[in-house]
């Protein structure tokens, strides 16, 4: 499979490595120092793109490859209130795009057990919730992606909880949430590359479900695998629409 790598930076070069190992050649690679190279004849050399790039190049990476007819893989954050565009815009272009917040197998699996712990302490509200994300300081978007996508699983199975708030932590604002918003906490330190954790406490215990990341690799991998299982469909894709947990 031929592969096109669109924002050809720390995650674009670990990328590479294990497109390489598993038996895939990039034909292409796109930063912010050869953006000429981002075109239509040069897209069309590719099977599949992979995008890591930035919520401010994205959009314009999507809609070339939609010109292309070239299936993107996205894992670029930051775009989603444009997402419903894109996924029309998809549809009736007969397009293909797979996005998602991480393409780490392990954050998948949280994802779902996620989903299962929030159903069961829906039925003890003595409980409260919060999320907290740490990420390298790096990172553009608050809070990530993850978080977001975590926050969601527990808002559809949590009665409680309506919508969730960001704090930024060292931002210089203090937010105070409401009873019925779900907090989630982000930190910025050096050379963290992901740690997501659930909390649930009461006044008598607390539950804490995390997932750390010990290096960019997981979600590296995932992208790849996410370009093997997309490349030959058609269509708008979730990244959780290439696992199956049924237990």
């Amino acid at each position: 499979m031929k592969i096109a790598i669109l924002g050809y930076g720390k995650m674009g070069r670990i990328i590479e490595e294990f497109a390489s190992e598993r038996g895939h050649e990039v034909v292409l690679k796109v930063n912010i120092d050869n953006l000429d190279d981002l075109n239509v004849p040069n897209l069309r050399k590719a099977d599949v793109a992979i995008d890591f790039s930035t919520p401010d190049s994205v959009m314009t990476n999507i809609n070339t490859c939609f010109d292309a007819g070239v299936p993107i893989v996205v894992g670029t954050t930051g775009w989603y209130g444009r997402l419903q565009e894109v996924k029309d815009q998809c549809i009736e272009g007969s397009n293909t795009l797979l996005y998602g917040s991480n393409f780490s197998v392990g954050v998948n699996v949280f994802f779902f057990v996620n989903k299962v712990l929030a159903k069961i302490m829906n039925r003890y509200p003595q409980y409260e919730v919060q999320v907290d994300e740490i990420h390298h300081t790096e990172k553009l978007d608050s809070p990530s992606g993850t978080a977001m996508s975590i926050a969601e699983g527990i808002l559809g199975e949590l009665d409680r909880k309506s919508e969730w708030v960001n704090e930024l932590i060292g931002s210089g604002e203090e937010l105070i949430t409401k009873p019925d918003q779900l907090l989630i906490e982000s930190h910025r330190i050096e050379d963290v590359p992901g740690t997501h954790t659930v909390i649930y406490s009461s006044e008598v215990d607390e539950i804490e479900f995390k997932h750390a990341a010990h290096s960019r690799a997981g979600f590296a991998l995932g992208a790849v695998l996410a370009a093997e299982w997309v490349h030959d469909k058609t269509g708008f894709f979730n990244i959780t629409d290439m696992f199956d947990f049924s237990v």
